[in-house]
C-alpha cells in the first residue's frame, strides 16, 4: 500500500490566463480581472487517474481546497491531516501540510501548484532533514524545476508506480523581472523525486540565466581577433547584441567584427560582402519547432553557411521545448551536410549534442 500525502496550492496558476505571468502578489489582481482557479481541477485528475492505476493507496490530504476536497471529488475517503488557518491560503500553510505529513509518514507528497510551491514543499522537506520524495501535479503558470510530472495524469500513474527516486533541483524564478521579460532562475534547493520518463526536465539556464548565457558568448566573441559574426535573430542572440553593446536588430542579421557593427538588419547580399577570411554565425533554434535554419532567418543564406562555421545557442528550456534541431536552407545538399549531431551552447562552460533533422 502506498502511503501519499496530497497538498493543493488553490490559488496556482491564475495569473496565468489573465496575462501576469504568475500569481506571486497577484491574487487580487487576478481575480479583478475575472481567473478562474486552475490546480483544483488540475488536482483531480491527477487523483483520478491514480485511483485507476489498481494500487491500494492510502491518502493523507491537507484540508478544505488545499486537498481534501479534491480528494472526495476523485473517489477517495482522505485522513484530513490539518486545516489552513485563513480563507486565503498561505505558503505558510502548504509548509504546514508537509509538516503534518511527516509527523505520520508518508511515502510521497504530491503536491499541485508552480515553482514556488515546489519550493514551499522542498525547503519544508530539507528542514526536517527528510529523505521523503516529492512530486508535482504542474499547475503554475511557471514550471521551471525538474520535480514536476508532465501532465497531472502522469502525475497520478507515477505517484503509485515509481521504484526508485533521484536528487533533482527546485527552482524559482523572479516573476517581476518575468512580466518584464527577464528570466532570471534561482536554485533553492534539491529534493528527491520519482524517476520516470514522464517528469519533466529542469528549464533551467546552465549558467543560471539567459542573460548569462549571452555574456559568456559576448565574452568569448570580444577576445577573438579577425573573426566575422554573423548574429541571427530571436531574443537568446539579440541577448548576445546587448552584451556586446549595441542594440541589434531582434527580428534580423546583424553583422560583428572586432568591436563594430558591421551592418545591421543585412541581407544576404549585405552578409556575403562582409565575411572575411573566418566567419561564425550565431543562431538559436526557433522555439517549439528546433529550426537554426530555412524559419525567420533566409538572410543566412546557404553561400552564407558555407562560407561560415556555425555556433548554436539555446537555453535548456528551448531544448527541452524543441528536442531536436531542424534545418531547411532550400539547398538539399547543404542540409544533408548539416544533419547529424550538433553541439549546442547552454551556459558558460556546458554544451549539449542535439540532433538535427
Amino acid at each position: 500500500m502506498r502511503r501519499i500525502g496530497v497538498v493543493v496550492n488553490p490559488i496556482a496558476g491564475m495569473g496565468g490566463r489573465v496575462g501576469l505571468k504568475g500569481t506571486d502578489n497577484k491574487v487580487a489582481e487576478a481575480r479583478r480581472r475575472g481567473a478562474e482557479p486552475r490546480s483544483p481541477d488540475r488536482a483531480v485528475q491527477a487523483l483520478a487517474h491514480m485511483a485507476q492505476q489498481g494500487v491500494d493507496v492510502e491518502l493523507l490530504a491537507y484540508g478544505g481546497e488545499m486537498g481534501e476536497t479534491e480528494a472526495r471529488e476523485a473517489g477517495f475517503d482522505p485522513i484530513v491531516v490539518g486545516y489552513p488557518g485563513d480563507e486565503e491560503t498561505r505558503p505558510e500553510d502548504t509548509r504546514q501540510a508537509v509538516r503534518e505529513f511527516e509527523a505520520v509518514g508518508v511515502d510521497l507528497v504530491l503536491f499541485v501548484g508552480g515553482d514556488g510551491t515546489a519550493v514551499d514543499v522542498a525547503e519544508t522537506l530539507v528542514e526536517l532533514d527528510s529523505d521523503t520524495p516529492m512530486l508535482g501535479v504542474p499547475a503554475g503558470v511557471k514550471v521551471y524545476s525538474s520535480v514536476f510530472a508532465v501532465t497531472p495524469r502522469a502525475a497520478g500513474r507515477i505517484a503509485v508506480t515509481f521504484d526508485r527516486t533521484e536528487r533533482r533541483e527546485v527552482n524559482d524564478i523572479d516573476e517581476e523581472a518575468y512580466r518584464g521579460g527577464d528570466v532570471n532562475t534561482e536554485l533553492k534547493a534539491l529534493a528527491w523525486v520519482p524517476v520516470g520518463e514522464d517528469v519533466q526536465s529542469s528549464k533551467q539556464v546552465g549558467g543560471g540565466t539567459v542573460e548569462q548565457l549571452a555574456q559568456s558568448v559576448a565574452g568569448e566573441i570580444r577576445e577573438e581577433s579577425g573573426v566575422t559574426y554573423v548574429l541571427g535573430p530571436g531574443s537568446t542572440v539579440d541577448a548576445v547584441k546587448t552584451e556586446l553593446g549595441f542594440d541589434g536588430t531582434p527580428l534580423g542579421v546583424d553583422v560583428w567584427r572586432d568591436g563594430e557593427v558591421l551592418v545591421r538588419d543585412a541581407a544576404e547580399s549585405d552578409i556575403l560582402e562582409h565575411l572575411g577570411e573566418r566567419n561564425v554565425v550565431v543562431v538559436s533554434p526557433i522555439g517549439g519547432q528546433g529550426f537554426i535554419f530555412g524559419r525567420g532567418n533566409p538572410q543566412i543564406s546557404p553561400a552564407v553557411i558555407e562560407r561560415s562555421e556555425v555556433e548554436v545557442v539555446a537555453s535548456r528550456q528551448k531544448l527541452d521545448d524543441t528536442g531536436v534541431l531542424r534545418v531547411d536552407t532550400g539547398d538539399t545538399d547543404l542540409d544533408d551536410e548539416l544533419r547529424g549531431w550538433q553541439r549546442v551552447r547552454v551556459g558558460k562552460f556546458e554544451r549539449r549534442l542535439l540532433k538535427v533533422l
